[in-house]
Order: C-alpha cells, then sequence, then structure tokens
C-alpha cells in the first residue's frame, strides 16, 4: 500500500481502486497527487492506494507468461471475443501456467473478490479508521459494492464510479458490455465519417464492415515489429477496443486503423502497450493476468456449449470483433481452476443499515453502461450522479468542476447530491 498525506488536517483514510481487477491501486494514489492536486480531497483525506492481493506489487502476484510471449501474442487466457479457440489441454495447461509463476494452486484459489474486500477491512482497521471512505472505478464498484455487503457497519462513504451491475450474471452483463462498445465503435466510427480520408469510410452503417475488412486478414498474417511484438486481429480489435474508453482516443484509433493498409502497426501497437502496463523496457505489468484469475473466483463458469453460445452472441452484438471464423472451439479457461467462483449473484443485496452511497454513471459509457450504475444506485439505496459524455469513469480525472465538486462534499460532508443532479463533459 502506499499512503499521501492529506495536505491540511485530515479526517481521515480515503481507500482507492481504479478497477480491472487488476489495476493497481498504489500508482493510483500517487497520480492523485496530481489530477486532484486542487481538490478538497486531498486536503481532508490520506489517500490510500492498494494493490489488491495477486496485483502488482503486492506478493505473491499473478504470473502467468513472460513479457516475450505477451509480445508475441501467445499469452491467450479467454477466446470469447475475438479470433482464437482453446482445448481441454489449453485450459489445464493456463492453469499450470498461471499456478507455477504465481506461488502454487492455493494462491490461485485466494485471489477473488471476497477475499480482497476482507484485506479492505484489516487495512481500514490498521490505518485506524472506525469507519471506511472509499473510491473505486469500474471493478473497484464491485469491490465497494461487496464491502456493503460484507460489512455495512463499517461504511462511513462509497465513492462507485463507472459502476458494475450487481444484479446481473456473467453472460448479461457480457451482452451489455459488448453492446455498449459496438456502440462506441459506431460514434466514432460516424465521427470519422465527417472527416477527410476516414479509413473506415464516408458510411457509418458499413464502418463495421469496412474495419472487418482491414482486419481480418490479420488473423493470418499478423503485422511484427521489430521489437517481436505482433499485432493480429486480436491485438488490433483489443487496441481499438482500449481506445474508445474515451472519446479523446478516437483519433488515435483511426489513425491506427489507416496504418494497417499501409502494413503498419504501430498507433494501436502502442495503444495495446499502454492498456497492459508494457514498459519501455518491455516489461509488462500483470494487469491482464490478474484480470484472469480474479474473474476466475468471480465470474460463473461455463460448459463449452455455454461459452461457444455467449461468444455467438458477442458477436451479433459487437460485430467489429468478430474474426470472420466463427465462434466454435470457445472454451471456459477456468474450467480447471483450483476453486469454485466465490462471488455470487446478484450480490450486495438487501443490505441493512448501510449510510448514503454515491454512484456516477455516464451515458456513454462503453465498459460499464450507464443502466448498470442505476441499478447499483438503487439496489444500495443511494444517490446517482449522470454525467453525459463519452468515457469510462471520471471522478479520479480531476478535469470537471461539477463532479469534483460533488464528489467532495460527499466524502467530507456526507453530502449527496440532489435527486435530478447531472453533470456533463
Amino acid at each position: 500500500m502506499l499512503k499521501v498525506p492529506a495536505r491540511g488536517e485530515p479526517i481521515g483514510s480515503l481507500l482507492m481502486n481504479p478497477g480491472g481487477p487488476g489495476g493497481p491501486g498504489m500508482s493510483m494514489a500517487a497520480a492523485a497527487t496530481k489530477t486532484l492536486a486542487d481538490s478538497a480531497v486531498t486536503e481532508k483525506f490520506d489517500l490510500i492506494g492498494f494493490d489488491p492481493r495477486g496485483v502488482g506489487a503486492s506478493t505473491p502476484a499473478i504470473d502467468c507468461f513472460t513479457d516475450a510471449e505477451i509480445d508475441a501474442g501467445e499469452s491467450t487466457t479467454s477466446v470469447v471475443v475475438g479470433a482464437g479457440t482453446l482445448t481441454e489441454e489449453d485450459t489445464r495447461r493456463i492453469v499450470d501456467r498461471c499456478a507455477d509463476g504465481s506461488g502454487g494452486r492455493d494462491v490461485l484459489a485466494h485471489v477473488g473478490t471476497r477475499d480482497a474486500v476482507r484485506d479492505m477491512d484489516i487495512l481500514r482497521a490498521v490505518l485506524g479508521d472506525d469507519k471506511l471512505s472509499y473510491l473505486g472505478q469500474s471493478y473497484g464498484t464491485r469491490l465497494g459494492a461487496v464491502y456493503a455487503e460484507m460489512f455495512p457497519q463499517n461504511v462511513r462513504a462509497l465513492v462507485l464510479d463507472g459502476a458494475i451491475n450487481p444484479r446481473a450474471g456473467t453472460d448479461d452483463r457480457r451482452i451489455s458490455q459488448w453492446t455498449a462498445f459496438q456502440r462506441s465503435f459506431d460514434a466514432m466510427a460516424a465521427d470519422c465519417a465527417t472527416r477527410p480520408d476516414c479509413p473506415l469510410g464516408t458510411d457509418p452503417s458499413k464502418a463495421t464492415e469496412k474495419f472487418q475488412s482491414i482486419v481480418r486478414p490479420l488473423a493470418e498474417r499478423p503485422i511484427v515489429n521489430a521489437n517481436g511484438t505482433k499485432l493480429d486481429f486480436n491485438a488490433a480489435y483489443g487496441a481499438v477496443t482500449a481506445g474508445l474508453y474515451t472519446s479523446a482516443v478516437w483519433p488515435k484509433i483511426i489513425e491506427g486503423i489507416a496504418e494497417i493498409e499501409t502494413g503498419r502497426g504501430d498507433t494501436l501497437l502502442a495503444l495495446g502497450a499502454a492498456f497492459a502496463g508494457r514498459d519501455a523496457d518491455g516489461r509488462y505489468a500483470n494487469f491482464s493476468e490478474a484480470v484472469f484469475a480474479i474473474n476466475c473466483l468471480d465470474e460463473q463458469r461455463h460448459t463449452p456449449a455455454e461459452e461457444t453460445d455467449l461468444k455467438r452472441r458477442i458477436q451479433e452484438v459487437a460485430p467489429y470483433t468478430d474474426s470472420g471464423q466463427g465462434p466454435d472451439g470457445a472454451r471456459d479457461p477456468c474450467e480447471f481452476w483450483p476453486a469454485e467462483p466465490t462471488l455470487g449473484y446478484p450480490y450486495a443485496t438487501d443490505i441493512e443499515g448501510l449510510p448514503e452511497t454515491l454512484t456516477i454513471s455516464i451515458t456513454g459509457d462503453p465498459s460499464t453502461p450507464y443502466a448498470g450504475g442505476l441499478s447499483l444506485a438503487e439496489t444500495l439505496g443511494g444517490s446517482v450522479l449522470t454525467v453525459d459524455g463519452e468515457q469510462h469513469t471520471i471522478a479520479f480525472a480531476g478535469t470537471d468542476k461539477c463532479v469534483n465538486d460533488i464528489v467532495a462534499d460527499y466524502l467530507i460532508n456526507l453530502k449527496t447530491p440532489p435527486e435530478d443532479a447531472r453533470c456533463s463533459l
């Protein structure tokens, strides 16, 4: 964990988590010295960034693949989206690799959300706080919601930004999420169509088809950079997806798509590397590996037939992810995980004695769709702040005064916004 002392007289600690799962909270707290430099939040709270078990600087950390394997596109876990197939042998091998690199099967069996939430309550006690104040984004909202379920008597304030729907099981949530990503892709393509030389063409209704014609050949003929990084179909659609998290990156997506037709993959590879946490020396953070391991204990398990059907449904709602190879061969990579899932669905329901919470939901959020935030706020019986915009999460950015003021007033004074509160990015 990492502590950034309050700039003034602190009223307590504020635990922070950036999501993922697999995002390191230590760097989030450090970054807040800049993004929230002028906020009353950094004046009144000691910021506590923590890397959940298995993540980042925590030991043991989840480690399944070498950096070279990741560069070469040989670190596949799930194939429920994009190209590729998995066999039973593949899924057994993945678990063995993760166990060997992460400290054993017992480690893999105890990195779920409920494990991390128990750690959070220990952190709260160690910090000397009677009640928890917490800011969680994306997956971090699941951590906050489950903490509210397990330790409602220990909650002071929860800011849940970019919320995961606690009522939706794995299939429904993934379909909702990929529907939202396709909506964002279409919005990006429509914006592109207004500009000269748009690689997706001037007719937004045909943009997905044009994108498929550009990236599908990469499944058989990937672009390989001098440093060994490979832009295959999965790397290309994955980089585009990473760029869809905020409309500010749309120009880079468009630039990267145009490059493919010239035989280059620099821009999309850079986008993908940034999202995966690749540093200048070619070392990767364990973000994607921790995502996989934590989800194996959080998400519902599938038979091969169920995983194949889910992939078919995702291709229907998000055809920009469709490699053209069909859904056959999809398989749940967690089927031989050394423990059964521990989260359960729905979660965080019927909580008694929970103080007022604040959920923030952005109307154009592709990763955690707006309706999911409304569902979480209703489930917790808390307030919701609607934010009009095209991006994923906002509270930590420190760029919107409307959001900043509401979050600070809630965290410091426990004052929630009016029912019709709305901000616009």
